[in-house]
């Protein structure tokens, strides 16, 4: 099994991940796709008058607040809009798609964290009315199921809580736990970087590869977006998973790439 993470960066070559993802399912690999959309949630949110708002955690980790009305416009997009574009995007390149979010068959389940204890100006603050929490169990079977009939699962946030409600759940850290559960040969993220970079944003500085027993490491030179990657890594590694790698998603064959060894290589 392949687990491909597409992250939601506007710059990121679709066309050329969609059509690698064909080649290889034609080739009989295994394989599903978690996608992301931030930069288009942030966008649609700005037009609905219901602006994004991001908050950074006593852990140091920047997330965005997910009220009620955020979980709303984010299953808009990343349920709707953005998880049908690839279905369809899949389809017309012959391959049978099935789009689902995590809250389908409870996909991804994990616990709701319904108070968010966040550093505002330096202090410490408790936000309430929050809708977020952390994958910890996967719906291998129901995967499984469309795997098996020929089906190519195109998953996406959000969640199940425990309680059903629907969760915003990090994508990283869910494709490191589909990964995990499917003990998969490989997890690929891909991004608008070639990899991880000693000096972002400077691409020459390319970690090409990182061991497995060092990979916390390197968290020192996550920026951004960045540290929840390294983070899902970490977590995939650490559960089995053979190999991570970060990728850049913006080139031609970008998977095929990234599995000839291309891009940072945690193995």
């Amino acid at each position: 099994m392949i687990v491909i993470k597409v992250g939601g960066g506007k710059d990121l070559n679709i066309d050329a991940i969609v059509a690698d993802v064909a080649a290889l399912h034609a080739a009989g690999k295994p394989l599903l796709l978690v996608h992301g959309g931030a930069e288009t949630t942030n966008e649609v949110a700005e037009q609905l008058g219901h602006p994004p708002e991001f908050v950074t955690s006593e852990s140091g980790y920047v997330s965005r607040r997910t009220d009620r009305r955020t979980l709303e416009i984010f299953e808009m997009v990343y349920c709707g809009q953005l998880n049908k574009m690839w279905v369809e995007k899949f389809q017309r390149a012959g391959v049978n798609a099935v789009g689902l979010s995590g809250l389908d068959g409870r996909i991804f389940e994990g616990k709701r964290k319904d108070t968010l204890r966040v550093r505002i100006n330096g202090k410490r603050a408790v936000l309430r009315d929050d809708w977020t929490g952390t994958v910890e169990r996967v719906n291998t079977g129901l995967l499984q199921l469309l795997l098996d009939a020929g089906y190519f699962p195109v998953l996406t946030p959000p969640g199940a809580s425990e309680q059903g409600e629907a969760i915003n759940v990090d994508g990283d850290r869910a494709a490191a736990m589909v990964a995990a559960a499917f003990h998969a040969e490989a997890l690929v993220i891909l991004s608008n970087v070639p990899g991880l970079l000693r000096n972002y944003p400077d691409e020459s500085t390319l970690i090409r590869a990182i061991p497995r027993a060092k990979a916390d490491d390197f968290m020192q030179y996550a920026e951004g977006r960045m540290k929840k990657k390294v983070m899902g890594a970490v977590e995939a590694i650490g559960e089995g998973v053979q190999r991570v790698i970060f990728a850049d998603g913006r080139i031609e064959s970008p998977i095929s790439q990234a599995l000839a060894g291309g891009g940072t290589q945690i193995a």
